[in-house]
């Protein structure tokens, strides 16, 4: 095992150990603008250890689909976690078109949980499945028009440097996120600063947060990821919180990878680890200084952040 593998493995488990730790800092952040002390910093975890010990309710009309939705959600978030480049350090898994690989992971455990929600017979839960479903496949066309953009900035890079054989490589993650789009942007290219921009939209949407969703409230009109979760207790509640936590430092990471510019291992993983902080200090901002959208504005939002990567698409081509 490689000294590059040895440190990858070492910033997995940080970000094991860390992803609860994000929306700790967004409740903190809120907090602090409300002029209230807020729930503590730790109480993920604290919520995590208690959904634990807790027993399981099932309802009598639920099948094995509804218990198995939260393992394999959280399995799938788990292994597209492991194909990003984590501090720098490539994924040792990683290979040319993972991005394609992680993307349907992330689809592969939202439809899980989409399934679960159907099995209850719930009409209440059936809403909100179906507009998991209808952001969600307006959300992947504007991640694949970005990730189209990274792979012909890393396929222009590999041709410049006249390496033919790197050419599969420069299609994966690993080279996407490891630096290159960093260097690009502060040696002129400032249309590249537009693809961070719209990977903290689709974190915004994939981890349903406000303008999106609100995930603290209860009102039966507006709800969308938490009402596909309501009948879920105990262990299998936890897998669904720990995935979101998950969920959302893989999308902070992803745009962590674009702002970091290529470094020493050690500099570079601490520069990412601060971003992926700041980065939920930063959602916290943005759910104290704005409300929620109107269902009918979502597909507005994504329809911006969809024109945004275009744009970034255009002018890397006409470069």
């Amino acid at each position: 095992m490689n000294q590059g593998t040895v440190f990858y493995l070492i910033q997995l488990f940080l970000a094991l150990i860390l992803a609860p730790l994000l929306p700790g800092i967004i409740n903190r952040v809120k907090a602090r603008f409300a002029g209230r002390q807020g729930k503590p910093l730790l109480q993920t975890y604290y919520d995590l250890a208690r959904l634990l010990r807790k027993g399981e309710v099932i309802g009598r009309t639920a099948t094995w689909t509804f218990s198995a939705g939260p393992g394999v959600a959280l399995a799938a978030t788990l292994c597209a976690l492991a194909l990003l480049p984590l501090g720098g350090a490539p994924s040792p898994l990683g290979f040319g078109g993972d991005f394609l690989l992680a993307a349907y992971l992330l689809g592969m455990g939202r439809f899980a949980l989409i399934l679960a929600a159907l099995d209850t017979g719930s009409s209440f839960e059936g809403m909100g499945a179906s507009r998991e479903a209808a952001f969600s496949a307006l959300a992947e066309p504007v991640l694949f028009l970005v990730f189209l953009m990274l792979t012909s900035l890393s396929l222009d890079l590999v041709r410049h440097t006249g390496q033919s054989a790197e050419l599969v490589a420069a299609l994966s993650l690993s080279a996407m996120f490891g630096g290159q789009a960093t260097e690009a942007w502060l040696a002129g290219r400032a249309e590249l600063l537009l693809a961070p921009a719209v990977f903290f939209v689709l974190l915004l949407v994939e981890n349903c947060r406000i303008p999106v969703d609100d995930p603290n409230t209860h009102l039966e009109l507006t709800m969308i990821h938490e009402v596909m979760v309501l009948d879920h207790s105990g262990p299998n509640l936890a897998m669904i919180v720990y995935g979101a936590a998950l969920k959302l430092w893989f999308f902070a990471a992803l745009t962590a990878g674009l702002l970091t510019p290529p470094l020493p291992l050690w500099q570079q993983a601490g520069l990412c680890l601060l971003i992926i902080l700041a980065l939920a200090a930063a959602v916290g901002v943005v759910e104290s200084v704005m409300a929620r959208l109107r269902l009918t504005r979502i597909p507005h939002l994504l329809g911006g952040a969809a024109a945004l990567a275009s744009l970034a698409l255009i002018l890397t081509q006409v470069r």
